[in-house]
């Protein structure tokens, strides 16, 4: 499709495609540097999310504490033979958000720091005139929708799993694996109504039955509660596997306050940028933590490290500076991405294999070890002795030498 290139279009540095975490962090940064951005955003989307952020995430991005709806300072880990194991935190707690409230925060924010904000749906992007022309609907991009043209030297391309910006410009970019994730939020019990929901603890189900290949939550909001699924097996009825969660549960009779669905990304494109003009993050990169399907926070990792490598592509004039937003991404995250994707492929592959890894789950070190990676986003070589446990209980439940109770 060929654009009708104007002289007269709005010219900025920088024009971000989409306002959720990655884009809104990304807008941000460049607008405090000095930077001329544009941020476009859909409006009234509401990404499906169980909405967890570790402390890491609330210090390293100045997160206030009225943005925090819940503290969790658990997670009860559910086997396919209803076995559970708690996880308490001995130290700190997992901080809970509304994605509807946190993500207008996050554009808020963008938006006091100097980026220009437009509810606008995207369409098309063509290079020209030494940088990219851009092409958008206002709104929600109805048949009535008037369309517009701006150009950028960079655009960030934020616009989440089945990126338009990726499939137009990034080559690779269709072939990420997702799951397709499904919630409802709904009001949350009187508090003692029924002992199975907790409003202070995270309950993550493994069983086949709630998702063959992922897992189901049921995630605390402070008034509401997140309770979704995820799977990538075609056919699968994300909703017949909420509506069980919620019985399950004793939720089925809470009043449902919105249902949403959406794609997400279970790997990393290996390439996040187009070596000239674009580079993508977030979802639209693909990084989100396998096995735990964790996105908020690095996606505002992701976002932040597109930034910088934007900075120095505007600096030098050199577009191959854009593919240091993935390196340092890897450096940083790869190898917990690594572990994690071999924690998914092996132990949720059955309903046996499931019900070792909650057992699995019981041991101390695995606890410890487990809150320090995910609290601190590393992963934890202080402890060398309990690595050494853990690798050979790991091997006597691969194995299957050790028994299932």
């Amino acid at each position: 499709m060929l654009m009708n290139h104007s002289q007269n279009a709005e010219r900025f540095d920088v024009a971000v495609v989409g306002g959720g975490p990655a884009g809104a962090t990304a807008a941000r940064h460049l607008a405090q540097q000095g930077h001329e951005v544009l941020l476009l955003d859909r409006p009234g989307r509401i990404k499906p999310c169980g909405g967890a952020i570790p402390p890491r995430a609330v210090q390293d991005f100045e997160i206030p504490d009225d943005m925090i709806c819940a503290t969790v300072g658990s997670a009860r880990m559910v086997s396919p033979s209803d076995r559970h194991v708690d996880m308490p935190i001995q130290d700190g707690y997992v901080g809970m958000v509304d994605r509807e409230v946190f993500d207008e925060w996050l554009r808020s924010r963008a938006a006091e720091a100097g980026a220009q904000r437009r509810d606008a749906t995207f369409k098309h992007l063509e290079e020209g005139d030494g940088g990219v022309y851009i092409r958008y609907a206002q709104g929600r991009g109805g048949a009535d929708a008037e369309t517009r043209q701006v150009w950028a030297r960079v655009v960030i391309g934020a616009d989440g799993a089945n990126s338009a910006v990726g499939r137009q410009a990034i080559e690779g970019a269709t072939e990420i694996p997702q799951v397709a994730a499904y919630h409802e939020i709904i009001e949350a019990p009187a508090a003692g109504e029924d002992d199975r929901f907790d409003p202070r603890r995270a309950d993550v189900y493994y069983r086949g039955s709630i998702s063959p290949d992922f897992y189901g939550w049921i995630f605390p909001h402070g008034d509401t509660v997140s309770v979704g699924a995820g799977s990538a097996v075609k056919g699968f009825s994300l909703r017949s596997a909420v509506e069980k969660l919620r019985q399950d549960a004793g939720l089925d009779q809470a009043k449902t306050l919105r249902r949403e669905g959406a794609p997400i990304p279970m790997h990393p494109l290996k390439r996040w940028d187009n070596g000239r003009n674009v580079v993508l993050a977030g979802d639209a990169a693909g990084t989100v933590a396998p096995a735990s399907g964790e996105g908020i926070y690095y996606a505002m990792v992701g976002g932040q490290y597109a930034a910088e490598a934007v900075e120095r592509a505007l600096a030098t004039g050199d577009g191959a500076a854009l593919a240091q937003a993935e390196k340092a991404f890897t450096r940083d995250h790869g190898q917990v991405f690594r572990v994690l994707g071999v924690m998914q492929r092996f132990w949720y592959t059955n309903n046996n294999r499931r019900e070792r890894f909650v057992r699995i789950c019981a041991d101390p070190d695995v606890q410890a070890l487990t809150w320090d990676a995910y609290m601190n986003k590393r992963l934890v070589r202080a402890r060398p002795l309990a690595h050494m446990r853990i690798f050979f209980k790991n091997i006597a439940h691969l194995t299957g030498l050790a028994p299932v109770r």
